[in-house]
C-alpha cells in the first residue's frame, strides 16, 4: 500500500508540474502578445508624433499664407474706405449743389411772374430731373479732365 501511496503523490505532483507547465506556456504567450502590442503601440505613436510634426507646419504655412493675405486685403479696405468717405463728400455736395438749383429755379419763376400772379410751388420732379441733368453734364466734364 505504500506503494500505492508513494505512487499517487508521484502523479498528483507530475499532475501539477504539467499544469504548472501548461501555465507557463500559456503566460509566454500572451507576454509575446504584449510585446507585440507593445511594438505595434510603439509604431502608432510614432506615426502619431510624425503626424503632429507635419500637422504644426501645414499650420505654420497656414498662418503665413494668412498674414500674406491680410496685407493687401488691408491696402484694399484702406483704399475702399478712402472711396467711400469721397463718395459721401460728392453726395453730400450734390445734395447741396440741387437745393441750390431749386431755390433759383423757384426764384427765377418768381420773378418771373406778375406780382398779382402767385406761382404754384415748383414741380420737384422737373426741379430733380434738372439737377440731375446738370450733374450729369458735370459729371461728364469732370471725367473729361480727369482722362
Amino acid at each position: 500500500m505504500s506503494y500505492h501511496y508513494g505512487y499517487m503523490i508521484e502523479s498528483m505532483v507530475s499532475i501539477l508540474l504539467l499544469l504548472t507547465i501548461l501555465y507557463c506556456v500559456k503566460l509566454n504567450r500572451q507576454l509575446r502578445m504584449l510585446k507585440a502590442d507593445e511594438q505595434s503601440m510603439r509604431s502608432t505613436i510614432s506615426e502619431l508624433v510624425t503626424a503632429t510634426d507635419i500637422a504644426e507646419r501645414a499650420i505654420g504655412g497656414l498662418k503665413s499664407a494668412m498674414h500674406e493675405a491680410e496685407q493687401p486685403l488691408a491696402a484694399r479696405l484702406e483704399s475702399a474706405e478712402r472711396v467711400s468717405v469721397n463718395i459721401e463728400r460728392q453726395i453730400a455736395a450734390g445734395e447741396e449743389l440741387l437745393a441750390r438749383f431749386a431755390r433759383l429755379v423757384a426764384a427765377a419763376r418768381h420773378s418771373e411772374l406778375a406780382p398779382a400772379e402767385q406761382a404754384p410751388a415748383p414741380d420737384a420732379r422737373s426741379v430733380a430731373a434738372a439737377a440731375e441733368a446738370f450733374a450729369a453734364r458735370a459729371r461728364a466734364r469732370l471725367n473729361g479732365l480727369a482722362a
